[in-house]
């Protein structure tokens, strides 16, 4: 049964996504009326760190496989799992919604590796093409940095589905589209083409508490609420011009509060009302325990003068700047940790052995 606060959520014409593949909480999740989710190492290490998944990791190394593709294989078995729930969603919608996002690798990015431009882009074209493969319902999550923007144009053009992650400014929101339309345009045709882009929240408010310390009391803790809402005017607005048969959606992503004074569901009523919200398990729970009633609010402005002080303070080519080198490190970071993980986990059943 839909707890009464997220069944308003979703009468306003929110999408309600899991920011998970734990096949317990996309069992949980979907009762409640969830339509997708999606997948990072963080959530695959999770998994491990709780032993249920001792056993598949058994058979993947009794079959001689390195580190790397266990770390794979694992991720795509859990997404897979994950597809299979909400399939009948992606049926139901001829392709519009019931998707999982699955992530490419984000060593890709690592600095230490240092790998040369057009080294990553050719690999996230290969590898986008290589996991999107025989899975309908499945979205490749590509990061809007400067290789994975130059690789969008390729990838959609070869039918792929993407989520555009990693996404802090209307700069790279527009690169990201822009180039995802050029592909879908040298499709045979757009029936199935399907695109969304995930806009970071609460990670541009962390940003601004640090380096725009002096905004006032109105507008700190708005800056990730504007900056969203900003962006979705503009793909509503681009996309009303490029009519397609599927919808072209924002996800509203990192809306998981990281203030306590702030309430669970700041970012989830800020932006009810349109398009996808993929939140993290907690936030699902906290809003499903609550009693909240939401309305229609993605397309509420704040005051003019909080608008006039944001654009007034806030430097929006530096924070994306510090926003995606930040990103950049926690998107490779927890690979290398996930890596490092598993690596234990074999010892320990060899040791077991």
């Amino acid at each position: 049964m839909t707890p009464a606060s997220l069944q308003s959520l979703m009468a306003t014409g929110t999408k309600l996504w899991l920011d998970s593949v734990d096949p317990d909480l996309v069992r949980i999740n979907h009762a409640w009326g969830a339509t997708g989710a999606t997948s990072n190492p963080v959530i695959v290490s999770d998994l491990i760190k709780t032993g249920r998944f001792d056993g598949d990791l058994e058979k993947l190394i009794d079959e001689g496989l390195d580190d790397e593709d266990i770390a794979w294989r694992l991720t795509d078995q859990l997404v897979n799992a994950a597809e299979a729930v909400f399939l009948p969603v992606w049926n139901k919608t001829q392709g519009d919604d019931g998707y999982v996002s699955f992530e490419l690798d984000p060593l890709l990015e690592d600095p230490r590796r240092n790998l040369p431009h057009g080294e990553r882009v050719r690999q996230y074209i290969e590898l986008g093409k290589q996991w999107s493969r025989g899975h309908d319902n499945r979205m490749i999550k590509v990061p809007a940095t400067p290789a994975g923007l130059d690789a969008l144009e390729e990838l959609c053009a070869a039918g792929v589905t993407l989520n555009v992650t990693l996404i802090f400014s209307m700069r790279q929101y527009e690169q990201a589209r822009d180039a995802v339309w050029r592909g879908a345009q040298r499709r045979e045709n757009l029936d199935h083409f399907k695109s969304v882009y995930s806009i970071f929240v609460s990670r541009v408010d962390v940003y601004t508490e640090k380096h725009v310390p002096d905004l006032s009391a109105d507008a700190q803790g708005q800056v990730g609420i504007v900056n969203a809402k900003q962006i979705w005017q503009a793909n509503q607005r681009f996309w009303r011009d490029h009519p397609t048969p599927l919808k072209q959606e924002i996800i509203f992503a990192s809306t998981g509060t990281k203030k306590p004074s702030d309430a669970p569901w700041k970012y989830v009523g800020a932006f009810a009302g349109s398009d996808i919200e993929t939140n993290p398990p907690a936030t699902n729970e906290a809003v499903a325990q609550s009693s909240q009633t939401f309305s229609r609010q993605v397309d509420q402005r704040p005051p003019q003068e909080v608008i006039d002080e944001v654009a007034q303070k806030v430097d929006l080519q530096k924070m994306e700047q510090v926003l995606m080198q930040e990103g950049v490190q926690k998107f490779a970071d927890p690979q290398n940790d996930l890596l490092r993980l598993i690596a234990g986990k074999r010892q320990q059943i060899l040791n077991r052995a």
